[in-house]
């Protein structure tokens, strides 16, 4: 039975993302679209019998095709022509939602509308009617509250009910007024627009979109031979005309119009009650973006995240840990001695539980963050930074690119990379693009988790919190630097719209945890255990020879008691491991790395951290057990044991983690938005230099003030 493909468009914060998650619940994945690093969710549910193919479209204003995210929500339309479209629009806010509403009407899909928010319409004062509405627009109207699912199952049956009629395209045709109206009326005229040619879209569509100066409609038009001669000049006529005697520009006078027609929809489909003058939200925000209360509560927020996080983690961090240590020391057990067993204990498990073992930890920080988003405080987070980021100069919108990068630690660098193209400023935007690596993303949590764990267990949401400032403070001071040096330029104005407060539902969070629990252990169990097994081999190859393996033995034998015979074995284990491809790369490093604190260790596993930040923490694990170091027990109880390792070292190497180079993921995604390997180079080269520089500063002044 074919499927009925569904896509949901709607703008950001109108609820579009829980509709999706109440729909489909579990049965969802994420990817790209193909050719653009725009994210896609698609899922799966039923209703009477028939499977729905549920896509949720990158959330927009409007389909003018001004942002990657507008031109992926309608070019998908179009070129997939998806059976149905939902548009899911805030009821709280119907005048401003409607407007893409209506862009879907003047394509013509087939269109269901989902009015969100019921409840916050009404606590608003706002009366609907919804027999009105819908006969004004001609498409279903369904009341939802996406949050507690209420109205889930009557927008699938509405669904399926236009999808069974045919899924006929029926474009809405409005006025724009007599000038526009009339030089539509001579496009059509002089010229015909071949349908066929054009998708499911009508002629009208294509000369509207042409009048507005949509630049890829213009492109598909300059494309067929003798059609751009014949309607260019119409467009560019009547633009000369709207702007000689109203002043204005095409787009503005049909975006007038079109908001002229919603008015006409809502004065006559929507009472207000009551007018409630200072509802919740602003009462709220009176205090939470309230200047110099809002930044406190945020420092009180964050503190009270680490507290929460580590408090939460300790018990499941401490089970895994032992789990490993256990599957380790089973292995070991049942295994014969040779190179499969230290594969399966060095390079499989003590690799992976080095990273796996933090899961519990990156979890949590991933639910805290999920219930910021929902509740609709991380847009005031973004709103509060924003005054300060413009004095570094950067743009209000790197906020929530620095945010999902990690400013709250647990983001990642590459979708934080991809955020950026909401930064209209290009100067604003590479400044962000170089700055927002240095962030405390997921993959460097379980390098911190380790150290603070070992040695900073009584201060661990003090320790993550100070990171957090330091990594901010870096950030900003990188930026100031670049905006005053290689990328000087004026700043572009800064406009966000603060979304209504709402209590997060459990479901909700639990769907949006996971999604990217998941990522983060998919990573461990693909990309980390590749390169821990990597890392494996080159710190056990080459092996000793014979007649070291010999002499070795010699001394292990002729050691006088246990005791020093144990010590032998070690000092053999260290040796051999010194002299593996990775020991000699590592000690080779030691003359760059020693005024850091740095044994030949911690070199390869920085090293390994080029591939992806986890691998660090991995590396260090694999190498102490290669060392001959005790088994059975966490890395980080090895670490606090081990003499060359001290607070002040593993602090050092938190901020040097912190700021080196991307990860390589990270890198080729700057060089596919900046376009240039050069700039993705840059990034390398700079943020290494600055890692080693502020490493140094901490480790010499550490020793300086006998912390060492």
């Amino acid at each position: 039975m074919k499927r009925i493909k569904v896509a949901l468009a709607g703008n950001p914060n109108a609820g579009k993302t829980s509709l999706f998650n109440a729909i489909t619940g579990a049965h969802q994945h994420v990817g790209n679209y193909p050719g653009v690093t725009v994210e896609k969710k698609e899922g799966l549910t039923s209703v009477g019998g028939q499977t729905l193919q549920v896509i949720d479209l990158p959330g927009t204003y409007s389909l003018t095709a001004y942002s990657l995210e507008e031109l992926v929500a309608r070019n998908f339309i179009i070129n997939e022509r998806p059976d149905v479209v939902v548009s899911v629009v805030d009821a709280s806010n119907l005048e401003r939602n409607l407007y893409l509403t209506v862009q879907l009407m003047e394509l013509g899909v087939p269109l269901v509308i989902a009015l969100n928010m019921m409840d916050l319409a009404e606590q608003r004062g706002l009366k609907i009617d919804l027999d009105k509405l819908a006969r004004g627009l001609k498409v279903a109207v369904v009341p939802t509250v996406a949050r507690s699912g209420k109205g889930i199952r009557e927008l699938l049956e509405a669904t399926l009910k236009v999808a069974e009629e045919g899924g006929e395209w029926h474009p809405l045709d409005i006025s724009y007024g007599p000038d526009v109206d009339e030089t539509v009326r001579r496009i059509l005229d002089r010229v015909s627009l071949d349908q066929g040619r054009w998708g499911p879209v009508g002629p009208r569509w294509v000369a509207v979109k042409c009048i507005e100066g949509d630049g890829e409609v213009i492109g598909q038009i300059e494309s067929e031979p003798g059609l751009a001669e014949k309607i260019l000049p119409l467009c560019r006529e009547v633009e000369a005309h709207l702007e000689k005697t109203l002043d204005a520009y095409p787009e503005g006078i049909i975006a007038e119009y079109r908001y002229g027609f919603i008015a006409s929809l809502v004065r006559e489909a929507v009472q207000r009650t009551f007018q409630n003058r200072i509802d919740l939200t602003d009462k709220i925000d009176r205090v939470l973006t309230h200047r110099l209360l809002g930044p406190l509560i945020l420092l009180g927020v964050l503190y009270g995240i680490y507290e929460f996080v580590f408090w939460a983690s300790e018990g499941p961090v401490g089970w895994l840990e032992s789990l490993f240590g256990w599957l380790g020391a089973a292995a070991g057990g049942v295994l014969p001695p040779g190179l499969v067993r230290s594969l399966v204990v060095s390079g499989v498990i003590d690799g992976m539980g080095g990273v796996l073992g933090f899961a519990p930890l990156i979890m949590f920080m991933f639910f805290t963050i999920a219930i910021m988003e929902d509740s609709g405080y991380l847009a005031r987070v973004a709103f509060l930074l924003d005054r300060v980021l413009r004095a570094f100069g950067l743009h209000g919108n790197s906020v929530m690119a620095m945010i999902v990068s990690g400013g709250i630690s647990g983001g990642c660098a590459v979708p934080g990379v991809m955020a950026t193209r909401t930064i209209k400023d290009p100067k604003a935007r590479l400044a962000t693009i170089l700055t927002v690596p240095m962030m405390n993303c997921g993959a460097k949590l379980p390098v911190y988790g380790l150290l603070i764990a070992a040695f900073f267990a009584a201060r661990q949401a003090g320790m993550m919190f100070a990171l957090t400032l330091i990594s901010w403070s870096l950030v900003l001071l990188a930026a100031l630097i670049l905006r005053r040096t290689v990328l000087k330029g004026e700043q572009a104005p800064f406009v966000m719209e603060l979304p209504p407060y709402r209590l997060p539902t459990l479901k909700g969070l639990l769907i949006h945890t996971w999604e990217r629990t998941w990522q983060y252990v998919r990573k461990a169990g693909t990309v980390i255990l590749a390169v821990s097994v990597v890392m494996w081999a080159l710190m056990t190859f080459p092996g000793p020879s014979r007649e070291e393996e010999a002499a070795w033995r010699v001394k292990v034998d002729s050691a006088p008691t246990e005791e020093a015979k144990a010590g032998q074995r070690a000092a053999r284990a260290e040796a051999v491991l010194a002299g593996t491809a990775a020991g000699r790369a590592g000690r080779w490093l030691t003359a760059v790395t020693e005024p850091l604190g740095f044994d030949w260790r911690v070199n390869v596993a920085l090293v390994g951290g080029f591939a992806a930040k986890e691998v660090v923490a991995s590396t260090l694990a694999t190498a102490y057990s290669l060392g001959g170091e005790t088994q059975g027990e966490g890395l980080s109880e090895r670490l606090r044991k081990t003499e060359s390792w001290s607070p002040l070292k593993a602090f050092t190497l938190m901020i040097f983690v912190m700021i080196y180079a991307p990860c390589f993921v990270t890198v080729v995604m700057i060089r596919r938005e900046t376009g240039s390997w050069g700039w993705a180079l840059f990034a390398v080269a700079y943020t290494t230099s600055l890692a080693y520089l502020a490493a140094l500063i901490v480790s010499q002044g550490g020793l300086a003030l006998g912390l060492g």
